[in-house]
């Protein structure tokens, strides 16, 4: 997954645990020191080293690509798995981890039980509770076979002497014992569970989805506490900083994949473009540096887990939004002029390179976000071995004023039988200025 898009989550949950620290009496926090650090790993030099033979290093390599450690540890025009990537919060700034096997600033010293332990507790071999920017909630899922293979992997890279870069958060931010009060909130530490009424390939899916792909960092909106309930697990919401809006896959009204079919979701997941839509912004990342290298039979399994979580509430229905016949009309002009070429006078796209937008329900969606970046900034799906020459829009936001680009984006979201509701001037306004990353 794109880096930022996964950390970025880091300071929010800083800000919660400042909140919820107040309220843990001393007593509290003195039993979770002790308790945790009790199951801290002494010395990372300890036990089993890595089994390096070829078939397990090819599978850590895949299992790499599969939780998108890339993405996080490789900073811009760094070297492979070094760290150093900057993630910017509202609380200061992050760094990712050197996670080559360096023995001084890397993971050369750690032995496979303490990276085991590291995955399923979220703790640092000296017993250091590790930010949740990284997704342990998640990660602790994975099978120690897995872990192993990961581990086994790592190892062979290239060891790179790069120092680790020191995170610069603001205080109480930087306490990192305020974690303890979030984990006690949101943290379940265990193996993922297969169930036994559902099919193998149901379950490899849940795996991928829950474990390594850590689907819900995105999909699933965060409390003020910088955590998120099972209730609302796959519901979507607004990701901070970024202003990217990861929709819903549990809610028909709101982008879920209820009346996809598994080869379209299989598309847009593995070539990054489909019948239905394709992926730009954050996601575009997490296809182009990890879904498009699983296997058919995996992303496939992922498809049934994910067609699976809809609710049966149905497709957005009845009149659309009124909408003032002025904005509309100036809408359906520029509209007429810039994107019709593209997207056909009626909406229907030209697949697989250019999407329909009528009926398109990552435009009918309550948050209008996406609709309106996209305007503004343009954008391309990612490059992938299916889809190696992706077709890609211009950006707009310097030949359209603020009244203009909501014009246009009120059209598009309530013309043709769409379901979306109207945007204003304000509202492009606000995301002028938005990361394009």
């Amino acid at each position: 997954m794109k880096p930022t898009f996964r950390l970025l989550m880091a300071g929010l949950i800083l800000g919660g645990g400042a909140m919820l620290l107040h309220s843990l009496p001393a007593p509290f926090l003195a039993q979770s020191h002790a308790a945790e650090a009790a199951s801290a790993t002494p010395a990372a030099a300890s036990g089993v080293q890595a089994d390096t033979r070829p078939e397990i290093v090819k599978r850590g390599e895949y299992l790499a690509r599969a939780g998108d450690c890339i993405a996080c540890h490789t900073a811009p025009r760094g070297r492979l798995f070094a760290g150093g990537l900057a993630m910017e919060t509202p609380f200061g700034t992050l760094y990712s981890p050197n996670i080559t096997p360096d023995v001084q600033y890397g993971i050369g010293s750690w032995s496979q039980e303490a990276f085991f332990k590291m995955m399923r507790t979220g703790r640092k071999p000296n017993g250091e509770l590790i930010y949740p920017a990284m997704p342990i909630a998640q990660y602790t899922k994975v099978t120690r076979e897995d872990s192993d293979a990961i581990f086994a992997f790592l190892k062979t890279v290239e060891p790179v002497r790069e120092a680790n870069r020191k995170h610069t958060l603001r205080f109480p931010y930087n306490q990192r014992d305020l974690l303890y009060g979030w984990r006690t909130l949101y943290f379940r530490e265990g193996e993922f569970k297969p169930d036994p009424n559902k099919s193998v390939e149901w379950n490899r899916g849940a795996y991928l989805v829950e474990g390594l792909g850590h689907c819900t960092m995105c999909h699933t909106k965060i409390n003020m506490l910088g955590g998120s309930s099972k209730r609302d697990q796959f519901a979507g919401g607004l990701i901070p900083v970024q202003n990217w809006y990861a929709p819903s896959l549990t809610s028909n009204k709101d982008g879920g994949l209820g009346d996809w079919s598994i080869k379209d979701i299989v598309d847009l997941l593995q070539a990054g473009i489909s019948d239905r839509g394709a992926v730009y912004g954050p996601m575009a990342e997490v296809t182009y540096h990890s879904l498009q290298y699983l296997t058919d039979e995996d992303i496939r399994a992922m498809a049934i887990y994910l067609k699976s979580l809809p609710d049966n509430s149905g497709r957005k229905s009845g009149p659309s939004a009124p909408t003032n016949t002025n904005v509309f009309a100036l809408g359906a002009k520029i509209y007429a002029d810039k994107c019709a070429l593209c997207h056909g006078a009626n909406g229907e796209g030209h697949l697989q390179h250019y999407p329909p937008l009528a009926g398109n329900q990552s435009i009918e969606m309550d948050s209008a976000v996406n609709p309106i970046r996209i305007v503004l900034n343009g954008g391309f799906p990612p490059g992938t071995m299916r889809n190696p020459e992706p077709y890609g829009m211009p950006p707009f936001a310097q030949e359209l004023n603020d009244t203009e680009a909501a014009a246009v984006v009120t059209y598009i979201r309530t013309a043709w039988g769409n379901h979306g509701q109207p945007v204003d001037a304000r509202q492009v306004n606000e995301l002028r200025n938005a990361p394009l990353h």
